[in-house]
């Protein structure tokens, strides 16, 4: 029974997190119209970038915080405060014009949200260490599946309606998804429910597991900062290249995430009880394949664009979520709100570099560039994980000598 109790759970944290990430994505990519039509033309290039980086400063500098909070009082009461700070800055976003003061709500909504990084370490205390790559890609799958109906129904909402709607609607749904966490979700401040989970994790005694949790957060984050070089461009370099309509790069667009949704949980099966340097192993063929993706990004007909941009969503399910669970896996059960708080707060960093890398690359040498440069980020990539490989097994051998 309490094995089905832990399985209904994490399907409600899917659905949640469905909802929550398809509020927040009902506006974020219409963000740019909303700007263009309230800001002055000087303000515009500004705005337009700190929109999206605003938030992700504010989940940077306060993830690690509610981490903390959330391993004392639990993570549930993180989920709702994520849940109701959500709900009560788009709420206000709904009534808000001004440029400056749009920045101000986002960078405050990046501040008192961050919902991932709590649903996250509750999933963790109610999921079997080896079975943890199964959670996080199901997670991963849920923000990807939000995602793409969150901005469809955007559209609809900014097709018949203003965007007005758009905030409100998605202010909303998160207070509601806050009162369904609230009624439905178990404590976990010292609940028996929970303890199976956190009792089965273990660390080595000497520490060294938090040497490769950093090494493992950095890898992480820039693979995350090469995916997102392309966010600001990408619709400026489909425009460019093949003058294509807007629909068709709406719909290019939303291959990558489709692709993440067909593959997570496959990915997660053939790494499941793999140890880290094996993980580690078969991650090398993984960024290998998206370098020789990226080089022939750069030179592809519009079709072939297409299929191998959803072949690159494909390979990337078995990034972000593999190597998510194994910092899970080599972090102590009491820390798992600190450590996975601290690597949502590298990985908004990481996230602000490729925007902010994107932005540059369009200036110079020009977006005709750009997958070559992803191509030589994931090589640099394939570098780091071979070198840490070598590092891990080098460690390991010389403690079994000691």
């Amino acid at each position: 029974m309490k094995l089905l109790k832990n399985h209904l759970i994490i399907g409600f944290l899917f659905g949640i997190q469905i909802i929550s990430m398809g509020a927040m994505e009902m506006s974020g990519p219409f963000w740019p119209i909303h700007l263009q039509n309230n800001s002055s033309d000087s303000l515009l290039p500004f705005a337009l970038t700190m929109v999206y980086v605003a938030p992700m400063i504010g989940i940077m500098l306060t993830s690690t915080f509610w981490g903390k909070v959330g391993d004392r009082m639990g993570n549930k009461a993180m989920i709702i405060r994520a849940l109701l700070g959500l709900s009560i800055t788009q709420i206000l976003l709904s009534f808000c014009n001004d440029p400056w003061l749009i920045l101000l709500l986002r960078f405050i909504q990046g501040a008192c949200a961050g919902y991932i990084a709590p649903a996250q370490a509750y999933g963790v205390a109610v999921t079997a260490p080896r079975k943890r790559t199964h959670l996080f890609a199901l997670l991963q799958v849920s923000t990807n599946i939000g995602s793409l109906l969150g901005a469809l129904a955007g559209g609809l909402i900014l097709d018949y309606l203003n965007f007005f709607w758009i905030n409100m609607m998605a202010g909303w749904l998160c207070m509601l998804s806050a009162v369904a966490v609230f009624l439905f979700l178990p404590s976990d401040k010292h609940s028996p429910l929970l303890s199976p989970a956190k009792t089965a994790h273990t660390t080595k005694k000497n520490g060294s597991p938090q040497t490769i949790v950093k090494q493992l957060m950095l890898l992480t984050g820039l693979l995350l900062m090469i995916r997102l070089i392309t966010l600001p461009s990408f619709s400026l370099y489909i425009e460019k290249t093949y003058s294509t309509d807007y629909w068709v790069i709406g719909l290019i667009y939303g291959l990558q995430a489709m692709g993440v949704i067909l593959s997570a949980q496959l990915w997660a099966k053939w790494f499941e009880h793999q140890s880290i340097v094996a993980s580690l192993t078969r991650l090398r063929w993984i960024i290998f394949g998206c370098a020789a993706i990226a080089v022939s990004l750069a030179n592809a007909s519009i079709i072939w664009f297409a299929l191998l941009y959803f072949i690159w969503g494909i390979l990337l399910g078995a990034t972000t979520p593999i190597l998510t669970a194994l910092i899970s896996s080599a972090s102590p059960a009491e820390h798992q709100g600190y450590v996975l708080g601290l690597s949502q707060s590298i990985n908004q960093f990481t996230s602000i570099g490729g925007i902010s890398l994107g932005s540059i690359l369009i200036i110079y040498p020009g977006i005709n560039m750009l997958f070559y440069y992803i191509s030589v980020g994931y090589l640099i990539c394939l570098s780091t994980i071979i070198l840490l490989t070598k590092h891990i097994i080098n460690k390991e051998q010389y403690e079994k000598k000691v």
